[in-house]
């Protein structure tokens, strides 16, 4: 799947507060793990998440391999009532 890291970045900042700790939690990874998934780069505490970006517009494409952790985001925000353009699905 190919989103852009901007999208990618929006959808982290609509999630509901905890959200993160929940999704890794959910499936059972370091809350880093999750954080470098939308953009963090703090690798010694998390792992690099399957994903690869590529420069260009809207701070360029990310290829992801694994799209759980997507949609397990988009799916809270969209149970938290929220009506974010970045829980459209491309």
């Amino acid at each position: 799947m190919n989103i852009t890291f901007e999208e990618l970045r929006k959808i982290k900042h609509s999630l509901p507060t905890g959200s993160i700790s929940k999704i890794a939690t959910m499936l059972d990874l370091e809350e880093q793990t999750v954080r470098n998934y939308f953009g963090a780069k703090k690798y010694e505490n998390g792992q690099i998440v399957g994903q690869h970006i590529q420069p260009g517009p809207n701070g360029g494409i990310v290829s992801i391999e694994n799209n759980t952790i997507l949609e397990l985001a988009r799916k809270m925000i969209s149970d938290s009532g929220k009506t974010a353009e970045a829980v459209q699905m491309n």
